[in-house]
């Protein structure tokens, strides 16, 4: 069964098309990367996915539901969560409570019972906090629980934003340049947190330019440019592939 599938995706800005003519599928279970020189529609490409734009044509399919156009919100709840590619982080809140807040879709959302704190309301909370707890230690950041966030080191940051996305149960996430702005050590500790999810049975998309990252954990890969499908394959396939050598260092290179 295919978990995502997208055909014939368009979208326009203007005279400009962004990302054009674009067809792809994602299998459950796999690790699959969208790679691209600067500028090929990659972000804008995860933007169509997770609902931030509305495609001009094609269809996106997830489950074999048409989600083209629907709102992040609702594509949340059926099971889709993302990162961005500039951090999105509370800064006025403790790391824990920014991972709760990833949480809130599978909490009670009653008002009166909430202000009443009624005992389910407290076990669901404690629930939550237990939950997102677990998670933090699984992205190998548990030291900062209680930590503001505002005090955290950046390559911390990135994985906090990866457990807050883990805390909206998704079966599909989306991670635009998980590795962007880290050193050779903290990259490491992403490569290794991703390999993790996907041995969950979390299917991961990733957006990334790091090509030892991308070559080491992908079992597919997408490469665009200029808003269309360069090519598709194998990371094997991919690297070997006189179009994509050209697409990023040019025909003399």
């Amino acid at each position: 069964m295919t978990l995502l599938r997208v055909e014939g995706l368009t979208k326009e800005f203007g005279g400009v098309h962004a990302i054009e003519g674009v067809d792809f599928t994602i299998n459950p279970g796999t690790i699959h990367s969208i790679i691209g020189p600067n500028g090929a529609g990659k972000t804008t490409l995860f933007n169509l996915i997770t609902g931030v734009y509305v495609p001009t044509r094609g269809r996106i399919r997830f489950e074999e539901r048409d989600i083209a156009g629907r709102k992040p919100a609702e594509l949340a709840r059926l099971g889709l969560s993302r990162t961005f590619q500039n951090l999105q982080i509370f800064f006025n809140m403790t790391a824990l409570e920014n991972v709760m807040v990833g949480h809130h879709l599978h909490l009670g959302r009653r008002l009166l019972p909430a202000l009443l704190r009624l005992p389910r309301v407290v076990r669901a909370d404690r629930a939550c906090r237990e939950t997102c707890r677990e998670l933090m230690e699984f992205v190998g950041i548990g030291r900062w629980m209680e930590a503001d966030a505002a005090s955290m080191p950046y390559g911390a940051l990135k994985r906090l934003e990866i457990a807050r996305a883990l805390a909206g149960r998704p079966r599909l996430l989306l991670l635009d340049e998980p590795a962007a702005g880290l050193n050779a050590t903290e990259s490491r500790e992403i490569d290794a947190v991703i390999q993790k999810i996907a041995a969950t049975g979390v299917t991961v998309v990733l957006v990334e330019h790091d090509m030892k990252m991308v070559m080491g954990i992908s079992d597919h890969v997408l490469v665009l440019d200029g808003g269309r499908k360069l090519a598709e394959g194998t990371p094997e396939a991919v690297r070997a592939n006189p179009q994509v050598v050209e697409a990023y260092l040019g025909a003399h290179g």
